[in-house]
This record gives structure tokens, C-alpha cells and sequence, in this order.
């Protein structure tokens, strides 16, 4: 018979017994879960993320998955053998979220890996390059998200506010180069912080999100705007966002120099000369809140130049009923794929020369398995574009050439960052193989 003590001691013991064994169970089949979705992400070729990426210390990592709950996507990063890790790189895009969630500063976000490097504008903690006075914010600098965008353009006029000379003699304080989201967040702060400001933009109001095809889903999250305060868009459409820059431009004053492309900057005292296609400003600082692309990558194949190739897709409704080829393996190559698929009639082809869609969000590399299993579209991987003709293009895949009747060649195979431009204005650019 059992003493009283002992049935005391197992009315204590079986419940935390109980317990520990289920958070064992539960432990075990989530790690399961975990080394799944790395193998899987590895046998896809998918372990390389797109651009900035955390890196966790396993010498610091308690594996108490802060940083998994904190991560919007899902399954970028898991626990195994009680250490985080990025287990499927390429749906991460980078958010930073994981870094802030860890309670022992065991991740570091950096750009590039060991086999993909990034090319990167060296930019200080406070977001001014190595060229005193000229400050770099948003997707040039490696910040592609809208969130992360608008508080660093905000962010870096906070910085420019604080330099000597702001609000002294005739000239401008600052000159904002670029209308996207860093740059409209920028002129918004200028604006509340009373710096005479100039905002240059080449194109159109939104910067990146412009040239999106029409209907695109635009993901963003909750932000803090200068002047109009919290903004919470968590999933929205191209259209809306933009008639949303578009309100703000009017409910505000905001003034924004449109079709104005700048030529050059000329070091002025202890400022600039800023010179553009129509007007030349005296300014104290200059911060470009331009978009990484610059100049659209081309194939360099015979027959790129043929009026049926363009750089990004518009309006997917011109091309219904025609034989459509996209070029790309990015999120904008897929995009335009699945948006010309929903088109009557279109026929599209998607080449991308690696393996798998690395560089693409998991919703999209989803869309297009999808839709090529339902045949609403071809897709050739490890593929080449041999020349390009005005009746078809010819096509390496799997060791074969062929020839494919074609109407329209649309090439996402990203830009060139316009190093040529940052380095006339003696700003450093590095190559980041996952490094801060």
C-alpha cells in the first residue's frame, strides 16, 4: 500500500510527467517538420536567399524560436537540435523582425552568401555614404520592403537635419533623388522638420511599385508616415497603393519634380551642385532614394533590339492571344508569367536558366508549379535564349535547341545598379558575400 507521502509525491510527478513528454513530443515532430522543409529547400536548389537574410550564432542561440515567431513568412526560419536556422533561404525577404525578437543577439542580418555576392553601397549606421553630406536610403542601399523603405528614408532626413549648415544661407538643405516609398517618406519628414527641400524624380509618383503589372498584389505592413502617421496596409493592389502616394500628394502639399533626371553632383563648399535634364540646386546634402535596378539587365542576344522586346510587363490584357516568352527567375518574371497566363488565348513560355526559382516568394514559385500543372503555361528551367527573331526565338533546354513561335519577348532578368553613377560621385560600393 502506498503511503499518503507517495501519493502526494505522484500527484506532483504524473502531471509534470504529463507534461514534459508531450513538450517532448511536440518538440520532436516540430524539428521533424524543420529538417523536412531544409531538405526540401536544398534538394529544390532554394538555399539561397534573395538579399538581406539573417545569420544566427549557434554559439549564442538558446533555440527558444523568438525568432521563428517573429518571422511574418512561413517556415524561413526553424529549430534544430535547439539552434535556430534559416531552413528555407529563399522565402526570406528580409523583414529583419528575427534579429529584434532575439533575446541574445545571436543573428546578424547580412547580404549575399559565399557563393552569390551582392553589390552594396558602403552607407554608415546614420545613412551617409562614405562622401560626406550625401546619404543613401530604401532599395539602393539594399532595403527593398515598403516598411523597411519608408522608415529609413525617414530615418536619414532625421540624420541630414542634424548637419551643420541645415537651414543657413540661400541655398536648398536637402535634395531627395527618387519618389518611391524612401522618398516620399523623406520629403514627408522634411517637410515636418521645415528643411526646404527638393524631391527629383525621372519617372512617376511610387518608384519600383509603378513599374508592377496592373492588379499586382502589393504585400506591405503596418508603418509610421511623417505628417500622416500609422499606415496600415497589410495586402493591398498596385492601383491602390499608388492612388494612396497619389492622396498623400495632395492631402499634404507635397511637391515632387517629376521627369526630372539628375546628371550629375558637384561637391559645393561644404555642399553640392546637384545639375538634372532641366534646372541645376545648391544644396547642403543630397539623399538618393533611388531603385536598385538603374538600367534593365540585358541577354545580350542577337535580336534583343526587335521592337516586340521590352523590359517589364505593363498591362497583361495587349497581349491576349499571342505567344508570349518571359525571361527571369525573380518574383517580377513570375508575376508577369502568371499574370499573361489568366490572359485568353495568350500561350507563355517561362525560361529562367538555373535550376529552380530561387530568387522568387514561395506564394509565387507555388502559382507557377500550379499553373503549369493545370498547362496555363511552359516552363523551361536551365534554359538559354540563343537569339530572337521577329516570328520566333531559338531556344537551348536539356542539351536540345529549338525553335519557338513567338509574338513578344518580356525580359525580368533584373537592372544594373548603377555603380558607374554612384562611383562618378565617389561613393564605395562592396560586394557582400554574406557579410553585415
Amino acid at each position: 500500500m502506498l503511503a499518503l507521502q507517495d501519493i502526494e509525491y505522484l500527484v506532483y510527478f504524473v502531471p509534470l510527467l504529463f507534461i514534459w513528454v508531450a513538450y517532448f513530443y511536440v518538440r520532436t515532430r516540430r524539428q521533424r517538420k524543420n529538417i523536412a522543409a531544409r531538405d526540401n529547400a536544398r534538394i529544390a536548389g532554394l538555399m539561397e536567399p534573395a538579399s538581406l537574410h539573417p545569420v544566427v550564432d549557434p554559439l549564442l542561440c538558446i533555440g527558444c524560436g523568438s525568432c521563428v515567431s517573429a518571422c511574418p513568412e512561413d517556415r524561413v526560419l526553424g529549430v534544430i537540435g535547439r539552434k535556430a536556422e534559416l531552413i528555407n533561404p529563399a522565402s526570406c525577404i528580409g523583414h529583419g523582425a528575427c534579429r529584434e525578437a532575439c533575446p541574445e543577439g545571436a543573428i546578424t542580418l547580412v547580404f549575399g552568401s559565399e557563393a552569390r555576392g551582392v553589390d552594396i553601397p558602403l552607407v554608415k549606421h546614420n545613412f551617409e555614404t562614405n562622401v560626406p553630406g550625401i546619404f543613401i536610403a530604401g532599395e539602393l542601399g539594399g532595403m527593398g520592403l515598403i516598411r523597411n523603405a519608408i522608415e529609413q528614408g525617414h530615418q536619414a532626413i532625421t540624420s541630414i537635419a542634424k548637419l551643420a549648415g541645415i537651414g543657413k544661407g540661400d541655398r536648398l538643405d536637402v535634395v531627395i533623388v527618387g519618389a518611391g516609398p524612401a522618398g516620399i517618406a523623406a520629403s514627408l519628414a522634411a517637410m515636418q522638420l521645415g528643411l526646404r527641400y527638393a524631391n527629383l524624380e525621372q519617372g512617376s509618383l511610387g518608384g519600383t511599385v509603378a513599374h508592377y503589372p496592373r492588379g499586382k498584389i502589393v504585400m506591405t505592413a503596418p508603418v509610421e508616415l511623417p505628417i500622416i502617421g500609422k499606415v496600415k496596409l497589410i495586402e493591398t493592389s498596385k492601383e491602390a497603393l499608388l492612388a494612396f502616394w497619389q492622396g498623400i500628394e495632395r492631402q499634404t502639399g507635397l511637391k515632387i519634380r517629376y521627369h526630372e533626371r539628375v546628371d550629375g553632383v558637384e561637391r559645393s563648399g561644404d555642399g553640392f551642385v546637384v545639375r538634372t535634364t532641366k534646372d541645376s540646386y545648391r544644396t547642403r546634402a543630397v539623399l538618393l532614394a533611388i531603385g536598385r535596378r538603374g538600367t534593365p539587365r540585358p541577354l545580350e542576344v542577337a535580336g534583343e533590339h526587335l521592337p516586340k522586346v521590352v523590359y517589364r510587363l505593363i498591362d497583361p490584357e495587349q497581349y491576349r492571344g499571342l505567344h508570349v516568352l518571359v525571361v527571369g527567375g525573380g518574383d517580377s518574371a513570375l508575376e508577369a508569367a502568371l499574370s499573361l497566363a489568366d490572359q485568353p488565348g495568350t500561350t507563355v513560355t517561362l525560361s529562367y536558366r538555373s535550376a529552380a526559382f530561387s530568387r522568387a516568394k514561395e506564394k509565387n514559385r507555388q502559382g507557377i508549379a500550379l499553373a503549369a500543372q493545370e498547362r496555363r503555361l511552359t516552363v523551361l528551367l536551365q534554359s538559354t535564349i540563343q537569339r530572337i527573331n521577329p516570328a520566333d526565338v531559338h531556344i537551348e533546354h536539356d542539351g536540345r535547341a529549338f525553335a519557338l513561335s513567338n509574338d513578344a519577348v518580356i525580359i525580368c532578368a533584373g537592372g544594373i545598379l548603377p555603380t558607374p553613377f554612384l562611383q562618378k560621385l565617389g561613393i564605395q560600393v562592396e560586394t557582400k558575400y554574406g557579410t553585415a
